[in-house]
């Protein structure tokens, strides 16, 4: 998260406030930068030392790189949970007679096929295919 500040704004930014600030009282502020850095690189590092304390042997086995969220693509998430297959092997009564929509099969069992119609499909059904979708002009 670097909000778009490049190398080149940085520097700008840093002369315009050794300007602003002069140079009498730059030393002093550069002194307050120092500590506050090393004061937000302790706080990382106690709160890295207490996870460790708390999770014990299992903190070092844990690969964080996994667990970082800028590595997800939901393109690829979406991709491969359409990949998997949920539904285990149907069950004895429902194989042949399942319909496709969930609704339940003669046998009064779930309905155990593989394929489920997509919503575009239930729309086109529930317009009849070929038909345009409804239209309202004075809508805007």
């Amino acid at each position: 998260m670097s909000f778009g500040l490049t190398p080149d704004k940085l520097i700008i930014i840093a002369v315009i406030a050794v300007f602003l600030i002069g140079p009498d009282r730059l030393p002093g502020y550069a002194a307050q930068l120092a500590r506050a850095v090393r004061s937000l690189r302790g706080m990382a590092n106690g709160a890295k030392d207490r996870m460790r304390e708390e999770m014990g042997p299992e903190f070092d086995e844990v690969d964080w790189k996994k667990l970082d969220p800028r590595q997800y693509d939901p393109r690829r998430i979406i991709r491969e949970a359409l990949q998997d297959d949920p539904a285990g092997p149907a069950p004895a009564g429902a194989a042949a007679g399942a319909t496709v929509n969930g609704e339940k099969p003669e046998s009064g069992g779930p309905a155990t096929s593989r394929y489920v119609e997509s919503a575009y499909e239930k729309r086109q059904r529930k317009l009849g295919k070929g038909r345009p979708a409804p239209y309202d002009g004075e809508a805007t």
